[in-house]
């Protein structure tokens, strides 16, 4: 049976998540904001109904408008689209968690999130400033208790501005604090971290198995190859002979082995491309069968 884009698991407050994400994270000086848009509405139209984004990506506002264009004109409805957006590391004190949602909704125009991550647990000086820096150019980190932060990404869901809530790059021992904080109401949904093939991440994935936890993939195509990042000549995921070999046995593409020995694992895949641009065909990349 072929596995389709909005497939989905249900979450433990019992929603649901397509399996099968398209992440919007993009080097934007690179792409710009209408290639972003036209992306977005080309993967919406070949059936993407997760879409992954952050404030930090800088491009909510474009997001939310292909989203907005593709529920104009009928392709699908606000109740199809499930919207993952992310709390920066200067909002992380109880005071500004819903500040920086809203801000998000306010661009994207859109009355609510599917779900709102803590995009990191590590926190920067509370303030409008994404990248605070100290005299000597260096970061200057904060330390509200993540507990705190927690509570009040709590009663953003109880306000109704967000239905379900979760992490991003956390560890063990970090979800822990989370789990075992007196008065815990909701529990993560899921951890968003890096994981492909060379990352199998599979002592985390087991410990957010145990917790009804969904680990949702990243970069499940191999990091992306920026300069200062990662070294350049590190090898290329999809260039892996065994994965190659495995895929032409298969007849199937590398990457669609590669997606699919995560899926198959439990975990909810995002998968970034601007090659979708000018065709709106369903592209067999969609269909692990």
């Amino acid at each position: 049976m072929a596995l389709k884009p909005d497939s989905y698991v249900v979450l433990n407050d019992g929603n649901k998540m397509p399996v099968i994400g398209f992440g919007t994270g993009a080097n934007t000086a690179k792409y710009t904001k209408e290639l972003v848009v036209e992306c977005t509405k080309v993967a919406i139209d070949v059936g993407y109904r997760h879409i992954d984004c952050a404030f930090i990506y800088g491009n909510e506002v474009q997001i939310g408008q292909a989203i907005r264009s593709k529920i104009a004109d009928g392709t699908v409805k606000r109740e199809d689209i499930f919207y993952t957006g992310k709390l920066w590391n200067n909002n992380h004190t109880p005071e500004r968690v819903r500040l920086g949602l809203e801000k998000s909704l306010k661009d994207l125009q859109l009355d609510y999130m599917d779900l709102f991550l803590i995009h990191t647990p590590v926190e920067f000086k509370p303030g409008d400033d994404l990248y605070p820096t100290d005299e000597n150019g260096k970061l200057v980190f904060h330390n509200t208790d993540i507990r705190e932060t927690w509570k009040a990404m709590e009663a953003c869901r109880d306000a109704g501005l967000v239905r379900s809530i979760g992490v991003s790059n956390f560890n063990r021992r970090q979800l822990e604090l989370i789990l075992n904080m007196p008065g815990l109401k909701y529990k993560p949904v899921c951890n968003q971290v890096e994981c492909h093939i060379f990352l199998n991440q599979s002592k985390l994935l087991e410990f957010c198995k145990s917790h009804d936890i969904v680990l949702v993939g990243y970069s499940v195509l191999g990091t992306s190859r920026i300069e200062g990042w990662i070294d350049q000549n590190s090898p290329k995921l999809l260039e892996d002979p065994v994965l190659n070999t495995v895929a032409k046995k298969l007849n199937r593409s590398p990457a669609q082995v590669a997606l699919r020995y995560l899926l198959q694992r439990g975990c909810v895949v995002l998968a970034k491309s601007i090659s979708l641009r000018g065709s709106r065909k369903t592209s067999k990349f969609l269909t692990l069968t």
